[in-house]
C-alpha cells in the first residue's frame, strides 16, 4: 500500500516525534510503499501495519 509521505510525517508529529519527522522528511520518498519501504519505516519506529490500519481503512477480507 502506498501512503503519502506527508501523512506519515503528520503521524510521527502526532506521536510527539517531531525530530524523527524532520529526519523522515529527508529520507522517505514522496509516496511510501509499506512493503518496499518497511525497513525505512522501522528506522523511524513505525510498524507498517499500524499505518495501513490508520490510513488504509483496514485490510479487506482478513
Amino acid at each position: 500500500m502506498e501512503i503519502p509521505k506527508d501523512q506519515i510525517l503528520q503521524f510521527l508529529r502526532e506521536r510527539g516525534n517531531s525530530q524523527q519527522a524532520t529526519q523522515a522528511n529527508q529520507e522517505l520518498p514522496d509516496q511510501v510503499d509499506t512493503d518496499k519501504d518497511s525497513g525505512l519505516l522501522s528506522k523511524f519506529g513505525i510498524n507498517p501495519m499500524e499505518l495501513i490500519s490508520k490510513f488504509g481503512g483496514g485490510l479487506p477480507g482478513l
